[in-house]
Order: C-alpha cells, then sequence, then structure tokens
C-alpha cells in the first residue's frame, strides 16, 4: 500500500460531474461516493456514460464541468494529477497494450515510466507472470496473445505500480471461465490488502458476486447508489438495475412467429 500518512475516506469523489460532445450531454451532473477499500461496480446500458465518466476520473477526458477528488487529490492541479497517476492502476476498455512487445518488454516498460527499482520490477513481474498463468508465455509478442491473455497482461501492468485504486473497464468482457476465475480471484487479493476497485461491467452476476457497492448510470445520470447489502434486503441487483431503467418485461418488444406452441 502507498505510503501515504492520511488516506482520504473516498477513494473518489465526484460533484456534478459533466460532459458534452458538442450538443450531446454524455455524463450529466454525477456525484460519485466510493469509499476507500470499497469494490465499486459502475454499471450502466451501452452508451449510458460509463466509459467517458471512467475515462474523466482517469485523466482520459477532461469534465465539462464539475468537481472530482481522487484518492483525496484533485486532478484539476498538475501536481496533485501526477500523484494521482503514482497511485492508480488502469485497464481501459481498449487495453492498450504495445502490440509489438513481449509481456516482459511491456511489463518492464511499465516498471521503468514508474520508475521502480530495477530489482523490485524483476521480482514483481515474475510474480505476476506466474500468478496470471502467463510465465510460459512472456516471449510471446502481446499481439499474438488470445484475447483472455491480454487481459490479464493488462492487469498486471496495471497491479505492477502497487496501487491504491484500480480503474477496470470492463474487465470480463470476452474471457473464457478460465481468465474470469483468474481476475476475480486476483481482485479479491488486491481488495483484502486495502485496494480499492472501480469496475464498470455489463455481467451482473459477477458483479453481484464481486462487488460490495454499486452505481447504475442511464442516460448519462447517476441513478442508484447503495451498498450490495443494502440492495440484497429488498431487490435482486437484476431488478433493481432494470427497474432503474425502466424495463418491465412483460410490456417489452415480441417477435410474433414465437409466440404460441411449436408448429404442427
Amino acid at each position: 500500500m502507498s505510503d501515504r500518512v492520511a488516506p482520504a475516506s473516498f477513494a473518489v469523489l465526484t460533484d456534478g460531474l459533466t460532459r458534452y460532445f458538442g450538443p450531446q450531454c454524455a455524463v450529466d451532473g454525477v456525484e460519485l461516493r466510493v469509499e476507500a477499500g470499497t469494490f465499486y461496480g459502475f454499471l450502466g446500458p451501452n452508451g449510458a456514460g460509463k466509459s467517458t465518466t471512467i475515462k474523466m476520473l482517469t485523466g482520459l477526458l477532461q469534465p465539462t464541468s464539475g468537481m472530482i477528488r481522487i484518492l483525496g487529490y484533485d486532478p484539476a492541479v498538475p501536481n496533485e494529477a501526477i500523484e494521482i497517476k503514482r497511485r492508480i492502476g488502469v485497464v481501459p476498455e481498449n487495453l492498450a497494450l504495445y502490440e509489438n512487445l513481449t509481456a516482459i518488454e511491456y511489463l518492464a516498460f511499465v516498471g521503468k515510466i514508474y520508475l521502480l527499482d530495477r530489482q523490485v520490477m524483476r521480482q514483481r513481474i515474475d510474480e505476476l507472470l506466474e500468478l496470471m498463468q502467463l510465465a510460459n508465455e512472456q516471449r510471446k509478442l502481446a499481439r499474438d496473445f488470445s484475447h483472455g491473455m491480454r487481459k490479464k497482461l493488462a492487469l498486471s501492468a496495471a497491479l505492477l505500480p502497487n496501487p491504491d485504486l484500480l480503474f477496470l473497464d470492463e474487465p470480463f468482457e470476452g474471457v473464457d471461465a478460465l481468465a474470469s476465475s483468474m481476475i476475480r480471484e486476483v481482485l479479491n487479493r488486491f481488495r483484502a490488502r486495502g485496494g480499492t476497485v472501480f469496475l464498470t461491467s455489463h455481467i451482473l452476476d459477477i458483479v453481484e458476486r464481486l462487488c460490495t457497492h454499486v452505481g447504475i448510470i442511464f442516460a448519462g445520470k447517476l441513478v442508484e447508489q447503495t451498498s450490495l447489502a443494502e440492495l440484497r434486503q429488498g431487490d435482486s441487483l437484476e431488478k433493481r438495475f432494470l427497474e432503474k431503467l425502466g424495463y418491465q418485461a412483460e410490456a417489452g418488444p415480441r417477435l410474433s412467429w414465437l409466440e404460441g406452441g411449436l408448429p404442427e
């Protein structure tokens, strides 16, 4: 864990966070409250504003308006923005790997960016490759990796500098059961030692099993923010999610040829 003396009670805090693309409002006045040490699932349908929000939180996009605090730091202040980058790990939706580097070369490159001691970096890389079951593939170029291997390499790079906070944009999308299980185990270990995870996912079952808190965004607005413990006292996550989106199965569209019994 980092050497910061007085960690913020909120790992992620926003007020009025808004982002326009031309006349279109992609994120509309979002107020996130992500307590340090929690596993926060950020949910929403396609186009709801999830990826835009996470890009603003990680400094890839500037907000049109609103306030952001990451681990108590203000990304609008240059020195504090650098400190944020030192203390977070990010797995973006597109993974952003260097395709012509091997796993070792890519992780060494990331380690040098973070100014890690050479011996510390070597030890961490060896442990990560072993844990992620990539040790036998360490000389293969990233472009030749399977989708699941690419996800594990991106997560390894995010974990390498020993961050306080992980941002993961759809880490389980398109991965098989083995890779999914491995990623879940790593994230549980990360949180067990005091880390905070901010996760976007379409897979409600994984969110319900992993997360301690959830936020639901719809049409750019945060329509729900609660703990899983509180939510479980009433509805299931799926039911609450669909409710907040205004979806009713019985009122949904139907396919006429699937109605009724099978043809004779």
